[in-house]
């Protein structure tokens, strides 16, 4: 996932190990957007739109489905409904960010908020991300899943502008998997994503 600059959810940590200065890319947020406002981070009020069952069904399905429509040319409009329809409402999407000076800081979102912040970025440039690699653990009714991907601005780029790790938190309800959670950190000098899970 990718986000824009935002307004910071938590406290600055500092990091002591040095980093090389990250890239300007893989310092913003278009997986993608605008502010984020303060006390918007409340349980969403507006009704889960249905979800098609194909996106839901398994693990599998629903992370694809989460790439799909993130992912797309410059001028194509997001499905925004379909991506909300893959999150609980009590859903976040937390984003790690690095500053050139080492301070550790989150961006919290709800899926609107995402959507919000994400929606001309993502119609301006094009953005394709796609899962290079997957582990995952499954207890009862809950799964969590690293899912390593690639960033790039067209499909047929040869290189992709930014990689890391999204943890995903999905639960079944029965009948269908939800996205709880989606936390994400990026690939970044200092910070390689390690064999195990792809890198």
């Amino acid at each position: 996932m990718r986000i824009f600059e935002g307004k910071r959810h938590m406290s600055v940590i500092r990091v002591f190990s040095p980093l090389a200065a990250c890239v300007a890319m893989t310092l913003m947020a278009p997986g993608p957007f605008g502010s984020v406002t303060p006390g918007s981070l409340e349980a969403q009020e507006v009704a889960t739109p249905a979800a098609d069952p194909a996106d839901v069904a398994s693990q599998d399905a629903i992370i694809a489905a989460v790439y799909d429509v993130i992912s797309g040319p410059a001028g194509q409009a997001r499905d925004w409904d379909r991506f909300r329809s893959l999150f609980l409402p009590e859903a976040r999407l937390v984003a790690v960010r690095v500053s050139g000076e080492g301070d550790v800081s989150t961006v919290v979102m709800t899926p609107d908020e995402y959507a919000e912040r994400s929606g001309a970025p993502l119609m301006a440039n094009g953005f394709f991300e796609v899962e290079i690699h997957r582990t995952s653990e499954e207890y009862g009714h809950i799964a969590h899943l690293f899912s390593t991907y690639e960033s790039r601005r067209s499909a047929d780029d040869p290189e992709p502008f930014a990689r890391g790790i999204n943890s995903f938190q999905l639960m079944w309800d029965g009948e269908r998997w939800w996205v709880l959670t989606i936390f994400w950190d990026s690939e970044r000098a200092g910070q390689p994503i390690p064999a195990k899970y792809g890198g």
